[in-house]
């Protein structure tokens, strides 16, 4: 059973750190490094980069910033973006990352994580799954940064997603994305008595509150947050930052 993580995550652009809301209006945070620095001397659980450009502009990882990320990296680190194929990600995982995270290519080549479960173990294998309201309301799984509805059902996919051998799933709400509101919580519950499989909330958080409701209404395995680690204040000025410890364990119910 892996451990509960709070876990930030941070999108790639351009080689850049950016923030985005509701996967629209990419604002410039700084550069990576700087960030990773900060994040080792908080003694983060681990770390997520997801690039969201890669697969949208059908490009390869960036296998450079990956390599000076990983080097930095103190925490396990997680990569995703422009994967196609085993070939890339024994790659990334000979960089130094830890887990590879697979999201347009589970949709449009599922075989790919039960290969790459096969070879390189489910512990390694991440599916993050783009989850947001169709033009009648109802949750959709989509791909290419929120833009291209697959009409498959969250819950059913999920499954399938399971069944092919992913090691962990995230679920990211791109309707929740930077809105600071916190997370979906009756999506997430609704697919922890579903599945089995460790599933990270990713999507929403503003607050410490919103990470205590998904752990302990939703009953997830970990939290991912991305504006709540890098923005500070009503004007959301940029400040990165991690809870501390004590409160990390508090939110994990560890106290």
């Amino acid at each position: 059973m892996l451990q509960k993580r709070v876990i930030p995550c941070l999108l790639l652009r351009k080689g850049g750190l950016y923030k985005t809301e509701q996967f629209k209006k990419p604002t410039y945070i700084g550069d990576p490094i700087n960030a990773i620095k900060i994040f080792n001397e908080k003694e983060v659980d681990e770390l997520m980069f997801l690039d969201i450009d890669a697969s949208v502009e059908n490009k390869e990882p960036n296998y450079k910033i990956i390599e000076d990320i990983a080097s930095e990296c103190f925490m396990p680190l997680c990569y995703g973006g422009g994967i196609k194929n085993v070939e890339q990600m024994k790659r990334i995982y000979a960089l130094g990352a830890e887990k590879v995270s697979i999201s347009s290519q589970a949709v449009l080549n599922p075989k790919l994580i039960n290969e790459a479960a096969d070879i390189f173990g489910n512990q390694s294998v991440i599916v993050t799954i783009d989850i947001k309201k169709d033009f009648w309301g109802k949750k959709k799984v989509f791909i290419n940064n929120g833009k291209k509805n697959t009409k498959l059902s969250p819950i059913d996919f999920i499954k399938q997603v399971e069944a092919l051998g992913a090691g962990e799933i995230v679920i990211n709400n791109c309707d929740n994305d930077g809105m600071m509101k916190g997370y979906d919580i009756e999506l997430l519950k609704e697919i922890k008595e579903n599945v089995k499989v460790p599933i990270i909330a990713l999507g929403g958080a503003g607050n410490l509150n919103h990470i205590k409701e998904a752990f302990e209404t939703a009953k997830v395995d970990a939290v991912a947050c991305g504006s709540m680690f890098v923005y500070q204040g009503p004007l959301k000025g940029v400040l990165i930052s991690y809870p501390p410890y004590e409160k990390i364990q508090d939110l994990l119910g560890n106290k």
